[in-house]
């Protein structure tokens, strides 16, 4: 039996996310996993994710490994990888999507509308700050850093009222009912491919390529295609605050895919909150198509400000 190396980042929540594709590998292609725990840039560094300014610091050495022959698989969250398609990779699955959602975990089982003014709201995101600034709550938006087990000790602490978290991290390590409050993308709305794994191997690897193809899930490629293509027509760096979500569903003359985005200013305002509807089919179209109206609505101008490094 053969035995395919799986790279993974070594936090608890990245290993449980690698285990379920290997999982999957084992159960479904017959092949023996290794999990390779990797060091990356974004987990060694101790500042706040928005500010580390460089693309793909979660995953480049990921990549590297992949590319010296010393994995067969990198697992990653989507949300971290670059836009633009790399020359000797290729994201061979996209297994189906966990809820995108974000939730908040509060002290007190409190909700966003229960915070009082001023209470300390913990998030390295600056799409979460842009989004929670622009509802005018009053609360006080401050940097975090951490695992999820970090982040979650600080609002037990009581150094931190409250902290923004993507839903599907909790589903993942089975701590959702820690939640307090599941947020509508109506007022805060995901990062683009939140929630969605890549299973990434060499473009020449035929073999590994074909092992995944029974994982990838048609909705979810196209889904994350169209946010993922937004982002890059926006040229929006790992710091800009841009949320997208994208979702297919089922029209009148068969399924439509349904794109909504948003692009922010950290303080609040201005905010710029358009959407677009398009084929499954022309999913990279449409979001370019709703990139270009909110260029044309400024959002380059908030884009320039917050991400003075494009790709991501």
């Amino acid at each position: 039996m053969k035995t395919i190396k799986l790279g993974t980042r070594a936090s608890t929540l990245a290993v449980t996310q690698s285990t379920t594709i290997a999982d999957w590998l084992r159960a479904n292609a017959g092949v023996e996993v290794e999990l390779v725990h990797i060091s990356t840039e974004g987990d060694r560094s101790t500042e706040v994710v928005s500010g580390m300014g460089g693309q793909g610091v979660f995953v480049a050495a990921l990549r590297e490994a992949l590319i010296r022959g010393e994995i067969d698989i990198a697992v990653h969250s989507l949300k971290d990888l670059p836009t633009a398609p790399h020359e000797h990779l290729t994201i061979a699955a996209i297994p189906q999507r966990v809820d995108p959602r974000d939730v908040l975990v509060a002290r007190d089982g409190l909700t966003l509308g229960e915070l009082p003014q001023g209470a300390r709201v913990g998030t390295g995101s600056t799409r979460r700050a842009a989004q929670l600034n622009a509802l005018g709550l009053g609360v006080d938006v401050v940097p975090i850093r951490g695992n999820v087990d970090t982040r979650l000790a600080k609002v037990a602490s009581g150094e931190y009222d409250a902290i923004l978290l993507a839903r599907a991290g909790l589903l993942r390590l089975g701590r959702a009912d820690e939640a307090t409050e599941l947020i509508d993308p109506l007022q805060m709305l995901p990062a683009p491919g939140q929630g969605a794994l890549a299973c990434e191997c060499r473009a020449d690897d035929v073999a590994t390529i074909h092992l995944l193809d029974g994982l990838d899930d048609s909705d979810t490629r196209v889904a994350v295609s169209a946010e993922r293509s937004l982002l890059a027509a926006l040229e929006a760096g790992c710091s800009a605050p841009v949320g997208a979500l994208a979702e297919v569903a089922t029209g009148d003359d068969g399924d439509e895919l349904w794109l909504r985005a948003v692009v922010g200013d950290i303080s609040g305002s201005p905010t710029i909150r358009l959407s677009a509807t398009g084929l499954p089919s022309e999913a990279a179209a449409v979001g370019e198509r709703l990139a270009a109206e909110m260029l044309a609505e400024g959002a380059d101008t908030l884009v320039a400000v917050a991400s003075p490094t494009p790709g991501r």
